[in-house]
């Protein structure tokens, strides 16, 4: 299966150029403040997308996919995969997918480091083969321009466990690309650069 991902679009889905695939990932902030209009408006644009499947996470900018968590059957279009704290299998191939990001703070699908979050991490399945959260988990493409790394260690613990062989997510914009670490091949795919620009192309993996 061919697989586009991509993250961090920020209502500047439409500048992206999409190349032809099986599949497309978006792990988080389709939205910019989050609000419904900006929500509506990236899932109508997702749905008309030509890929046979069409897979999403929140992001912690989404405050409206949040705030709707009871009503996402409604606001979801049909032909769309999303995912939270839950997963799904095509073709064999088993996903799972998450929107939270350790922290405090006034963010969407925010969750203070330790026991709350590990509650999520702790559902993920022991076989998955492809995770999609928003954010990194702690030391792998999580680094900030003044070299803070604000991944999640409670998540990097959890993936000892686990044996994916992709993880996607995005969330730190200027550590796009990709890293090889042992089994796992960790893909930031953030498609906007730190200053907010489409640099960044979509990262295309293969899983068979």
């Amino acid at each position: 299966m061919k697989i586009i991902c991509i993250s961090d679009t920020h209502n500047q889905h439409e500048g992206l150029f999409l190349p032809e695939a099986d599949c497309i990932i978006h792990a988080g902030d389709l939205t910019d403040a989050g609000t419904k209009h900006e929500t509506l408006a990236f899932l109508k644009w997702y749905s008309s997308l030509s890929y046979k499947y069409k897979i999403l996470i929140a992001g912690n900018h989404d405050f409206y996919l949040e705030k709707n968590k009871e009503n996402l059957k409604s606001i979801v279009p049909d032909n769309i995969i999303y995912l939270e704290d839950s997963g799904i299998t095509i073709e064999g191939i088993k996903f799972w997918g998450s929107p939270y990001i350790p922290g405090l703070g006034n963010w969407a699908f925010l969750k203070p480091r330790g026991k709350a979050i590990m509650e999520h991490w702790d559902k993920i399945p022991l076989d998955t083969n492809i995770l999609i959260t928003h954010g990194p988990p702690y030391g792998i493409l999580d680094e900030l321009d003044d070299k803070t790394q604000i991944g999640c260690k409670n998540l990097e613990e959890k993936l000892e466990g686990l044996n994916v062989s992709h993880h996607i997510f995005g969330h730190v914009h200027n550590e796009y690309g990709t890293v090889k670490k042992f089994k796992t091949l960790y893909i930031n795919s953030s498609s906007l650069d730190q200053r907010q620009r489409i640099l960044n192309a979509p990262i295309i993996i293969t899983n068979d």
